[in-house]
């Protein structure tokens, strides 16, 4: 019979580096999602103690390939686990590279209602000194404290606990490679506890309501989606890559430098794509900062959004989500600046 004090957390497996293999432990190069949801757990001392867990496979691939239809699935089988009464919490293994996209676009599409973790490593699994165990290890741990799903989707890595928001990798290598510039961690895991930053631990005594998804795409393909685009500002950048985006997209993201700019012909090339109906979004490539209106570019007049403090992979997600959803120009600006 089982124990009604232990708690149960499902494991919805991606793929990516924590799952993946090398020809020898010395070897450079890996294949990422080569272990399964099952080799994973296996693979951790201890881990069974922790909770009762099932697993699930839910793709098996590198994030630099993770797509839209694996997000649906995601978000689809992620909301029916919340639904289920008998399951507590849930964790999500992933690659490093997208993990903080992935992370946010559940943030915006899943009910905030219990705990969902998602988990990664930079080291492969058969690596020396891989760090993935250990990450699971403490995401699951994470996944069976209830406070935890206050915050909505988290990101752990490194001992250290992220918003999905606020989180970005920094670094290409190092097991140290998130950060959240903008926000900071929310906490670090010590062992199987969380131990909570002061500037969210006063939250966390009052009493917490359940919220419903933000987004719902369960009745929308992923094909359906609007497409977004985002565009690179450097030195001497063209208008005619804005016109090229806008001619296939029904949103544009610009990574702008400093507080969202670009050159003038870039600038003209986004009021060209804003004429024939597409949404255009300022963001910073800088890495963190707030991008505000009306600063050096008049938004007013040029018909541009500002994506407030959210990296131009993340603003590319809500834009999509905001125009899935049939949201004007106004109501999709005061998204950006709650976000």
């Amino acid at each position: 019979m089982p124990d009604p004090q232990r708690k149960r957390i499902a494991l919805l497996a991606t793929g990516g580096t924590i799952a993946g293999a090398q020809s020898t432990t010395q070897a450079g190069r890996y294949t990422a999602g080569r272990l399964s949801a099952d080799d994973l757990i296996a693979a951790v001392p201890g881990l069974a103690a922790l909770a009762d867990l099932t697993c699930e496979q839910v793709a098996s691939v590198g994030s630099q390939n993770m797509t839209h239809a694996v997000w649906a699935v995601l978000a689809a089988r992620t909301t029916a686990l919340l639904a289920d009464p008998d399951i507590d919490g849930v964790v999500i293994t992933h690659g490093t590279d997208t993990l903080e996209e992935t992370a946010y676009f559940l943030s915006l599409t899943l009910p905030w209602c219990k705990p969902v973790v998602l988990v990664g490593a930079m080291r492969p699994a058969t690596a020396m000194s891989a760090d993935g165990p250990a990450n699971l290890y403490q995401a699951v741990a994470l996944a069976a404290t209830e406070s935890a799903a206050r915050f909505g989707p988290v990101v752990l890595m490194n001992d250290d606990i992220h918003a999905a928001q606020g989180v970005q990798k920094m670094a290409a290598a190092g097991v140290a490679a998130f950060a959240s510039p903008n926000s900071a961690r929310l906490g670090v895991v010590a062992g199987t506890r969380p131990i909570w930053a002061p500037q969210v631990g006063p939250s966390l005594e009052a009493t917490f309501g359940a919220t419903a998804a933000q987004f719902d795409v369960r009745q929308h393909a992923p094909h359906t989606w609007p497409r977004v685009e985002v565009i690179y500002s450097h030195a001497d950048a063209q208008g005619d890559a804005v016109d090229e985006a806008a001619a296939r997209s029904q949103g544009i993201v610009l990574a702008g430098v400093g507080g969202g700019y670009a050159t003038d012909a870039v600038m003209a090339g986004l009021e060209r794509a804003v004429a024939r109906g597409v949404a255009v979004v300022r963001a910073t490539r800088t890495g963190s900062g707030f991008v505000a209106r009306n600063i050096e570019v008049d938004d007013d007049a040029m018909g541009f959004m500002a994506a407030g403090w959210l990296n131009p992979a993340k603003a590319r997600i809500l834009l999509m989500m905001c125009l899935l959803a049939g949201q004007s120009p106004q109501v999709i600006q005061g998204a950006f600046l709650r976000a």
